[in-house]
């Protein structure tokens, strides 16, 4: 069944025309994913030809979900009009909404989280590499060739270290039902709770691999609705244990401030509700092969 996206995805890429778009429009195309239209205000009536696949380009995201029938997007678009693409893409109907773009303002994002919570669909991201259902649909910018399909499902705040214990997973021979990269801005349109619902209602995933990081406490509410609600197997990387407190790491939410939101904090969280955490992202298959036996 797969969660978010599957062979029934029709995808559309706003920001095609634009350098890392289209890139990755052809990227996608490759791994076998249906992009069926784009969106590039000013640019529409152009097309994006590639492997035999013709992607038409609208001027707004309601033609290309009126003309193109698409249910999902992908958001490519610079900073300064990244809320104002989630917002469209929203008011056109789109059901699932992809926003890679880094560095939106926490505060456009905080009007975007006002209309998420009365929309019927889901948001991942911003800053986040997307989502990947291996063998069925890539919407975003991971790597397709370490994915391979499987049982283990993926939540990460970090797109590097998806990369590297996918890797992994992968070449222990553990495949992957979805892998989700819900981003490391402060504020993003799904949590870990909101993806580890999915995962326990998803009957092609056995066991769920949490890859968490300093910063906030998502963490240590995941590990809360680990106890109370999820049955399936998680298993567990915390990045950031040698992080020094009010410096940030990398992404917008990952610091430490005052006594929350460290690496220890975490693990011990997720310790507590019997999640086994990893010390080492290439100890995370021999932790997923022991919880699956």
């Amino acid at each position: 069944m797969s969660i978010y996206v599957n062979n029934s995805t029709r995808l559309l890429v706003q920001g095609v025309t634009g350098r890392e778009g289209e890139f990755h429009t052809r990227q996608m195309i490759e791994y076998g994913t249906n992009v069926v239209a784009g969106v590039t205000p000013g640019k529409g009536g152009q097309v994006i030809e590639h492997l035999g696949a013709r992607v038409p380009v609208f001027n707004t995201v309601k033609e290309a979900v009126t003309e193109a029938q698409a249910n999902c997007t992908v958001i490519f678009v610079p900073p300064p009009f990244g809320c104002d693409a989630v917002l469209e893409a929203l008011d056109a109907g789109v059901t699932g909404i992809v926003c890679i773009t880094e560095g939106i303002p926490t505060q456009d994002m905080l009007r975007v989280h006002r209309f998420l919570m009365e929309a019927q669909g889901w948001m991942i991201g911003p800053n986040c590499p997307g989502v990947i259902s291996p063998g069925k649909c890539k919407a975003g910018i991971l790597p397709g060739n370490i994915f391979m399909p499987g049982n283990v499902g993926l939540v990460s705040r970090s797109g590097t270290l998806t990369y590297e214990i996918v890797n992994e997973l992968t070449q222990a021979g553990l495949g992957q039902s979805t892998c989700v990269g819900i981003g490391g801005d402060p504020i993003i349109g799904s949590s870990f709770v909101d993806v580890l619902r999915r995962f326990e209602g998803d009957p092609e995933t056995a066991a769920v691999v949490l890859i968490g990081e300093i910063g906030g406490n998502d963490e240590e509410v995941a590990a809360e609705f680990i106890r109370d609600k999820m049955t399936k197997p998680v298993v567990s990387f915390i990045a950031g244990k040698t992080a020094p407190p009010g410096k940030r790491m990398g992404h917008a939410g990952a610091i430490v401030s005052g006594s929350s939101g460290t690496a220890q904090g975490k693990i011990e969280a997720l310790d507590a509700v019997g999640v086994a955490v990893a010390n080492l992202p290439n100890e995370v298959p021999t932790l997923v092969k022991r919880v699956l036996q």
